[in-house]
């Protein structure tokens, strides 16, 4: 009994995913697969007499995703990304920790439309977080397209010059953000922030030169 459930619900969950919030065609074999992960681990370790103990996915993971859309929704601004399901879909993948799963899905955005700006800008950081910081190829790939389709746009720069900062190459990362300072407007809402964290490592890398 207790396997008609899961597997219903499952199913149901499918549906719901597909048919009522209609994510991508794109997306359908990763939350397909997702589901079926989700059975087999419970095929190996569910059981059903005992108490439940449910747990979340892991804190650093989550708060990391959260707080990667929140810095790309803010510096963009743009209301039409709450108008863009692939984007919808794969920004609630990556605020619990599931970045492999939202490049895939942006994947299918970028299909769909080759000069989705926002939607490679969002690919990047789900590469970038998906790799634990490391910046790939093809994370500077999509950063590339996601400059290329909106060039007047900052966040393209600012991530790409983040993830190579993160990752310790602090001289490629401030190059990209001294550059952006250097070609954004007085009045843009980004420049204070973005002029104090150029700040902040020049004074670590002075620091760093000071100690060599």
């Amino acid at each position: 009994m207790m396997w008609i459930i899961v597997i219903g619900l499952a199913l149901v969950a499918f549906g719901l995913m597909t048919a009522v919030l209609e994510a991508p065609r794109a997306g359908w074999e990763v939350m397909g697969a997702a589901l079926l992960c989700g059975l087999a681990g419970y095929a190996m370790q569910g059981r059903p007499g005992f108490a439940g103990a449910p747990k979340d996915a892991p804190e650093s993971a989550q708060s990391a995703g959260a707080a990667g859309v929140a810095a790309r929704q803010k510096l963009s601004a743009d209301p039409a990304d709450m108008s863009n399901k692939f984007i919808v879909i794969a920004d609630a993948l990556a605020r619990n920790g599931q970045f492999a799963s939202a490049a895939e899905v942006l994947r299918g955005a970028v299909e769909a439309n080759p000069a989705d700006a926002q939607a490679w800008l969002a690919m990047g950081n789900a590469l970038v977080a998906h790799a634990n910081g490391t910046v790939s190829p093809a994370a500077v790939a999509a950063y590339g397209r996601a400059a290329r389709a909106a060039p007047d746009s900052p966040g393209p720069p600012f991530f790409l010059g983040m993830a190579l900062i993160t990752s310790g190459r602090l001289d490629e990362g401030r190059a990209i953000w001294a550059d952006l300072l250097a070609r954004s407007p007085a009045d843009a809402p980004w420049r204070p922030e973005l002029a104090q964290r150029l700040q902040e490592v020049d004074r670590f890398l002075a620091s760093r030169k000071a100690g060599s």
